[in-house]
């Protein structure tokens, strides 16, 4: 699934050719995709609204529309959000997977892709948008989430670290890849209860997941599979990844120790056991 630096990048490359755009149609192929709204309700609502904005919201596509709407695209496993120049060649995308379509007045295409069908699109008024932003943790890449701010929730939790990691509540956009990551740096074991990890450590996790996500926007995000940017591009992070997917017994590219495979809240998760020991 995206994570943020994925949604990031894809909301970079969108901003340029969508900001000031207006929807002159839109095409529902999935009801299921904008519920609960029909799909006749959706395109009315989005048809001849200017996109003033885009931006991110822990893994949402976020765009700002001059209805005083707000459209959110939750990409989820295999979602892809792309954007076509009129005349240009169409994405390498079977039509059987094009869940919406938006045509804009330059007739450029907006085209949402789903192959398993678990991305949804949303139309939020802005009561209920600042409802929804207001449910996420605070944006790990905020000046706001700070190493102190981090120390003191995790004091206040017995729960796991990494299921911690991977709440939306608590901290906005991170998954499974950016949590494996961020805890073989800072030498944390996924399982270690958040409230016995030392004020030292928790500056270690805060540096580890600053850097991890700024690394993986730098380089476009991390294709394993599916995920693409919205010009169609892969993101270049994989090779950067520490722990992440390796197999068990791969020598560890820093002790050089067999990495293990943990399943932890229900997610694999990978581990070196040497550096990530649970005392």
């Amino acid at each position: 699934m995206p994570e943020l630096p994925e949604v990031e990048t894809v909301c970079r490359t969108l901003r340029e050719p969508l900001v000031g755009r207006t929807i002159s149609a839109a095409v529902v192929t999935w009801p299921r995709t904008v519920e609960p709204l029909d799909p006749g309700d959706f395109t009315a609502r989005v048809s001849d609204a200017t996109v003033d904005a885009i931006e991110r919201r822990a893994k949402l596509i976020v765009a700002r529309l001059s209805t005083g709407d707000t459209l959110t695209t939750h990409l989820r496993m295999t979602g892809k959000l792309l954007y076509t120049r009129h005349g240009a060649t169409p994405p390498e995308e079977p039509e059987r997977h094009l869940r919406i379509a938006y045509e804009l007045d330059n007739l450029d295409m907006l085209e949402f892709f789903d192959a398993r069908k678990f991305g949804r699109v949303r139309l939020h008024t802005a009561e209920e948008w600042d409802d929804v932003s207001a449910s996420y943790g605070p944006e790990p890449l905020d000046p706001d989430f700070t190493s102190d701010w981090l120390y003191q929730r995790l004091r206040a939790t017995t729960r796991q670290i990494k299921p911690l990691l991977l709440d939306q509540k608590f901290i906005a956009g991170i998954g499974n890849i950016y949590a494996d990551e961020a805890l073989f740096l800072a030498r944390i074991h996924p399982l270690k209860p958040a409230n016995t990890i030392s004020r030292r450590k928790a500056e270690a996790l805060h540096q580890a997941i600053v850097s991890v996500l700024s690394q993986a926007i730098a380089n476009a995000g991390t294709t394993l599979r599916d995920y693409r940017s919205g010009s169609g591009a892969i993101g270049m992070n994989k090779p950067n990844l520490n722990v992440y997917g390796a197999p068990p017994g791969t020598p560890c590219p820093r002790c050089g120790a067999r990495l293990k495979r943990l399943v932890v809240g229900q997610r694999g998760t990978t581990i070196c056991p040497r550096c990530q020991r649970l005392r």
